[in-house]
């Protein structure tokens, strides 16, 4: 598989050899303890462009075979995973790895260390000749004084992250043993690259490679490797071109030993926008309105992105019951369509209607990795730009996704992007977070902080289970449409969105369509697992349990633990907007056009006139 891609590419000899393979399509395979369903689509040409070399990430080093291979056993033995003598070392077992520390023990909790608890067993001894070389060789200057020693088994990996600035000083060593891995940087432009760490190898990072890009390892089985020119950078982009040269390599058991020295003053890198030892003391100024692109992507980087990925488990926890009106459109879909849920999160939309094809994608690897526990059929995308082909689907929904697009230029390329994977005919649902939470004189869920008692204890809503009023008809939207222009402009005059982003207060009306929505998560820990629920302020405000959603106006659940809280980026569209969206994509017409429960929804057919 492609870095970055959720597909693989098998090239034939002949033509009628691919004809045979494509028979396929369709087939279930045993694969080890697995069941693994093949999808194939025949093409008879793809593109021939070489791939290039690719530089590493500036100030990244990558230095093979820099132990021995008795060396490297040495280290293995090391490390005692049996041991928990808390006099040397703290042990801990995370969700996707085991983790020791030596010297410091690195917390979670706050991403830092404890300058003033040093472990009392140091560093093992077995790593000084090690680190000793490193000096010697001026991959370092200085003798590391914390350890942390990572387990990874197959299938295992740690989501996209930056060493904390103040924890540490500006160079990391990391000596990777036992299995080969592929390392994917990212730089906060969008720009990638991800780097083969072979067995025995040291990876050398400092400078713009330590303090701004993004490192993690996907969470699978297989990485694609160069399959030769070994003298070439171990490198690859996300771009596919000629995939001759490539190859695929099962991941094994990986143990990788990450050296770093303790800092003892602020940080001042030449990267203040993401150290967090220059930002102010006081509360940090909210992020402004994009106004280019770069722009666009940075904000929904840190604000969307980044996010998910750190609440993943906590918000999965938050998102048990579909929406009854989305059920309803994938229970109209006839047996055997092809669905793509775009943007599916933890996946309980793909398990609705088991008599269709659905597969999902999300930008979240955490949560796309939810999904793949619980047997659905899920890859990591971008919403801009699926790699599915068009004109393929039956029907395709975005549920919450587009309003955390922050330009109206990239919210409608979501648009676009769902009517391309649609055949003729196909339909799209949309849902977005709406401005008015109080609409026809109902107030949404999100505003409402009491609720009636049904006979068993229950909150109950007529609304929920009122499928009667689903959807104006086309030819009332046709007519509303008329004067969506107008509207717009008296809405905007009423809520002017500032300069700077605002931060929304839970559980009220909004005073800006462009807002930060403050996420509390539980206890503190990396994605909340196993954490009571926290706010559920975003659109899918009470999926938890369509009836008694749990939001933080009511009983919190008890938790001595703080909260860390989270800001998410949200563009709450009016009355209107989402359907001059939509018709501003050629080739769709809007079927229907509703407001349901704080949402604005729009179902629509593509045309096939583009």
């Amino acid at each position: 598989m492609p870095p970055n891609k959720p597909y693989a590419l098998v090239t034939y000899r002949s033509e009628v050899s691919a004809q045979r393979g494509h028979a396929l399509n369709g087939r279930q395979l045993q694969c080890g303890d697995q069941i693994v369903t093949l999808y194939l689509s025949y093409v008879n040409t793809v593109d021939s462009e070489m791939w290039g070399c690719v530089d590493l990430p500036p100030g990244l080093v990558l230095v093979e075979e820099f132990v021995s291979p008795e060396e490297e056993a040495l280290l293995l033995d090391a490390i005692d995973w049996t041991s928990h003598d808390e006099n040397v070392t703290v042990q801990k077992v995370l969700k996707h790895r085991r983790v020791k520390h030596f010297g410091y023990e690195f917390r979670y909790d706050n991403n830092n260390v404890d300058k003033d608890k040093p472990l009392p067993g140091g560093l093992p001894q077995v790593c000084v000749p090690v680190l000793e070389r490193c000096v010697r060789d001026r991959h370092t200057e200085v003798m590391p004084d914390q350890l942390t020693v990572n387990q990874y088994q197959s299938g295992q990996g740690i989501p996209p992250h930056v060493d904390t600035h103040s924890a540490f000083e500006d160079l990391i060593l990391s000596l990777s043993l036992g299995a080969k891995t592929v390392m994917d940087f990212r730089h906060p432009e969008g720009r990638s690259v991800a780097v083969v760490l072979p067995g025995r190898s040291l990876l050398v990072m400092k400078g713009e490679s330590r303090y701004l890009w993004t490192h993690g390892i996907t969470p699978r089985k297989f990485d694609l490797v160069p399959a030769c020119d070994p003298k070439s950078p171990a490198a690859v982009t996300s771009d596919l071109s000629n995939h001759s040269n490539l190859t695929l390599s099962r991941r094994g058991t990986r143990t990788s030993l990450t050296f770093r020295k303790v800092r003892r003053t602020p940080c001042d890198c030449g990267y203040p926008s993401a150290c967090d030892s220059q930002q102010p003391t006081a509360p940090p100024s909210p992020p402004s309105l994009p106004r280019s692109q770069t722009d666009a992507c940075r904000l929904e980087a840190e604000f969307v992105h980044r996010v998910y990925e750190e609440i993943a488990c906590h918000f999965s926890s938050t998102r048990h019951s579909p929406w009854p009106r989305v059920c309803h459109f994938l229970s109209s879909l006839e047996p055997g369509s092809i669905l793509a849920d775009v943007g599916c999160g933890n996946g309980k939309y793909l398990g609705v209607n088991p008599e269709v094809i659905a597969v999902g994608c999300d930008r979240s690897s955490a949560l796309v990795q939810i999904c793949s526990e619980r047997g659905f059929q899920a890859f990591v995308s971008d919403a801009l730009n699926v790699p599915l082909r068009s004109d393929t689907c039956d029907a395709c929904i975005s549920i919450a996704v587009i309003h955390h697009l922050s330009t109206q230029k990239r919210r409608q390329a979501v648009v676009e992007e769902l009517v391309r994977l649609l055949r003729p005919g196909g339909r799209a649902l949309i849902y977005v977070w709406a401005v008015e939470q109080e609409y026809n004189k109902q107030k949404s869920k999100y505003l409402k902080e009491t609720r009636q008692q049904g006979p068993t204890g229950i909150a109950t809503d007529a609304h929920n289970t009122d499928l009667s009023g689903i959807a104006t008809d086309a030819h009332n939207t046709a007519q509303d449409l008329s004067g969506i222009a107008t509207d717009c402009t008296k809405v905007h005059r009423e809520i002017e969105s500032p300069a700077k982003l605002s931060v929304h207060t839970n559980r009220t009306a909004f005073n800006s369509q462009d807002l930060l929505v403050p996420w509390h998560l539980k206890g503190g820990g990396r994605g909340g697992c196993n954490q009571g629920s926290g706010g559920d302020e975003q659109g899918e405000q009470g999926s938890k349990n369509t009836l008694d959603p749990h939001t933080e106006a009511q009983a919190p659940v008890p938790n001595t633990a703080p909260s860390q809280v989270f800001h998410r980026y949200y563009h709450v569209f009016q009355k209107g907007e989402l359907e001059e969206l939509c018709v501003r994509v050629r080739g769709v017409t809007i079927q229907r056009s509703y407001h349901d429960q704080g949402n604005w929804c729009v179902i629509l057919e593509k045309t096939g006139d583009r």
